[in-house]
């Protein structure tokens, strides 16, 4: 005869687990997946809609659950409901080995996109297609740090592309305007000038007017500039973010 799965044991099927370890015990919850973090940042707020099942677990996949006396020793109180948002606050997600290898891979795709919509072939000035950044991304060695987004691991991703792999790249040049009253134009105009790589405008009559191109990483130091010496009389604007052949 086949073997009959217990009845209080719990298929695990799209179910997103969170664990918290609070006087002793192990408390777990069974969510959907996606919904614990749209809870977290407010998008959600329907317990209904994150809970699969509403019961508070010492384990969800063997169905045990939590004794009453155990929630109010570890919790102060055995309402569900605010066991389960405390849950939820502080608990840890569980992720399975599949779901964290997708996760990942997810990850460092976001971050291929984002570098090649940031970055250029110095010599061309053209961006390259994502699949050539991914084939570089292994080549360096770059690994995605979990619990970080994509945002926020470009810049070490580009860093790692430029010293450990073969592939010429460097960030797009931004095109800014600096528009600088003429009597404050003399103070700053050779510091402007030298943080651009190239300049593509120099004119002065009422104002002084330039355009330029630059590194993107010159154009908090351009603003502080203008800030410093011309007191909120000079104005720096972005024409174009990302500047391609």
């Amino acid at each position: 005869m086949p073997l009959q799965q217990p009845s209080n044991q719990i298929k695990l099927t799209n179910v997103s687990v969170v664990r918290l370890k609070k006087g002793g015990k192990r408390f777990e919850i069974a969510c959907y997946k996606n919904k614990v973090q749209e809870w977290r940042n407010g998008v959600e707020t329907d317990l209904d809609d994150v809970l699969q099942i509403a019961n508070v677990y010492t384990n969800v996949s063997k169905g045990e659950l939590a004794k009453s006396q155990d929630l109010q020793k570890a919790f102060s109180t055995t309402d569900q409901d605010t066991i389960v948002k405390e849950i939820l606050k502080k608990g840890e997600l569980q992720v399975g080995e599949k779901e964290r290898e997708h996760d990942l891979s997810s990850i460092r795709r976001e971050i291929a996109t984002l570098v090649a919509e940031k970055c250029v072939d110095p010599a061309t000035q053209t961006r390259y297609p994502v699949g050539v950044i991914e084939k570089a991304m292994d080549e360096a060695g770059f690994s995605v740090r979990p619990g970080k987004n994509a945002k926020s691991q470009v810049s070490e991703c580009l860093k790692l592309l430029q010293t450990e792999s073969k592939l010429p790249i460097q960030r797009a040049r931004m095109r800014v305007s600096v528009t600088v009253p003429t009597a404050d134009a003399a103070r700053v105009r050779d510091r402007v000038l030298s943080s651009a790589e190239k300049v593509e405008r120099d004119e002065t009559g009422e104002e002084w007017v330039t355009i330029l191109l630059i590194d993107p990483g010159q154009f908090r130091v351009l603003s502080e500039l203008l800030q410093k010496e011309c007191k909120g009389r000079g104005r720096l604007e972005t024409v174009t973010f990302a500047e391609t052949a």
